[in-house]
């Protein structure tokens, strides 16, 4: 009697066995591979598209089936056990350590790691059986989720054990290693994801950095804006930056030039589009369905006072997805470009001591900012433009009497924010000095 009950219970966990396979096998066979496979001709390829079109349904049976043979290899061991032993402790030990090792490695990993080193054979067989015994059980699977369903709670599982997040991202990341998937695949998926927990505000352009045009202004001077700025919408205010009451387009501003020139006169405001405002605590990922759903490709971004954070733009977001947008117009540029007679091409982004080491000033620094664009927007007192020049006064600092200023001019815009990328440094001389005095450079090469 007792190996018969063994033997059974060993039946049981090699069907235990088959069913883990089949959930293993299913996990990873999208419907997609098993089109791929009716394509081809493949043996079973009909059963398996039947099983992949409802996932859901035969994932439930298999679970069942695993979980019932399990559940019964399991007392009939310890049944087994009890008539064996004495002691009835003693038949509990033996039955728990028996189960365990069992259910570890025979129902647990090898099954499972089977079914995903081999998905799609493992899917295909497990069709063969899953198809008949979903017409077996008939509704039986789908009222114990039900049930699983009142007894859990919060939302429960309405339509079966799905995969998280967490192991979706895992999947993803185990088909770049499967080399099914490129790397940049990868990192666009991984990137929709998380833009379901980024803030707008993390995606903005700042308000220090936008370029707007007062409501007084007239259409000339604004389209000459957005010429020179690069931009094609720009915010319109009204009585300061936190009062943004519309937004101009650059097509709007050249129709009603190209219709009528003595359009350039009249104020912008006579052009512009109503803003739409957005909190800046607003998620991206829902603002970029409306965005869509409304046809708009820009938003003022309020804080939490009511004043003006910045502007958020279609591209902005989308570029959390696929990364930077650049265009043909985007190169790498080296930090210092030596032009001649002490004349130099930087990147806004160069600290302003490694620009006063270029002419030899151990003294230029600033409290307030740390890069030559931020030194050039300081004094401008705005977000600089293509052909913004300043000059930074030099006469106090008496280690080099022969150099009076130095000019910095901003060239054009880049990028598809059109950010001012490189600075012009010349150095503006006293009357008489001359052309290009070996003090006015700080031996430093170009790059």
């Amino acid at each position: 009697m007792t190996t018969q009950l063994i033997a059974v219970a060993v039946l049981l966990v090699v069907i235990a066995w088959l069913a883990a396979c089949a959930e293993a096998g299913l996990a990873r066979t999208t419907s997609f591979r098993a089109e791929e496979a009716v394509r081809s001709g493949r043996r079973g390829s009909a059963k398996l598209a039947a099983v992949a079109a409802d996932p859901t349904r035969y994932l439930n049976v298999a679970l069942l089936v695993r979980v019932g043979c399990e559940m019964a290899a399991g007392v009939l061991v310890t049944y087994a056990c009890l008539r064996s032993f004495d002691e009835t402790w003693q038949a509990l030990a033996v039955a728990i350590g028996v189960m365990v090792l069992v259910s570890y490695v025979a129902v647990g990993v090898s099954p499972r790691t089977i079914g995903r080193q081999h998905p799609l054979n493992t899917a295909t067989a497990a069709a063969y059986a899953l198809l008949p015994l979903a017409r077996v059980m008939g509704p039986i699977p789908q009222l114990l989720i039900l049930l699983g369903n009142a007894l859990t709670p919060g939302k429960g599982f309405r339509k079966g054990p799905f995969a998280s997040e967490a192991e979706l991202r895992s999947l993803v990341d185990l088909a770049e290693k499967e080399s099914l998937i490129e790397d940049e695949e990868r990192r666009m998926v991984h990137s929709v994801f998380q833009l379901g927990d980024t803030l707008v505000r993390e995606v903005m352009v700042p308000r220090t950095d936008l370029i707007a045009v007062e409501r007084f202004k007239t259409i000339r001077q604004a389209l000459t804006l957005a010429l020179r700025s690069g931009f094609s919408r720009i915010p319109v205010t009204g009585e300061n930056e936190d009062d943004i009451v519309g937004v101009v387009y650059l097509k709007d501003l050249a129709r009603k030039v190209h219709i009528s020139r003595d359009a350039e006169n009249e104020l912008v405001s006579t052009a512009m589009r109503p803003a739409v405002f957005v909190p800046d605590t607003k998620n991206a990922g829902d603002l970029l369905r409306e965005m869509q759903q409304d046809r708009n490709h820009v938003a003022v971004v309020i804080d939490e006072y009511g004043g003006t954070a910045g502007i958020v733009t279609i591209e902005d977001i989308l570029e959390e997805i696929v990364g930077e947008i650049t265009d043909e117009y985007d190169r790498e540029l080296p930090p210092v470009e030596e032009l001649g007679d002490a004349r130099y091409r930087v990147t806004s982004r160069l600290d302003i001591g490694d620009l006063g080491e270029l002419y030899g000033l151990a003294e230029l620094d600033d409290e307030d900012v740390e890069t030559v664009g931020g030194l050039l927007a300081k004094l401008l007192g705005r977000v600089p433009i293509a052909g913004a020049t300043v000059e930074v006064d030099l006469s106090d600092d008496a280690s080099d009497p022969g150099l009076k200023a130095l000019r910095l001019t901003a060239e054009a815009p880049s990028g598809r924010r059109n950010k001012i990328i490189t600075v012009l440094c010349e150095p503006v001389r006293p009357e008489g000095a001359s052309a290009s005095p070996e003090s006015w450079t700080g031996g430093r090469t170009a790059g």
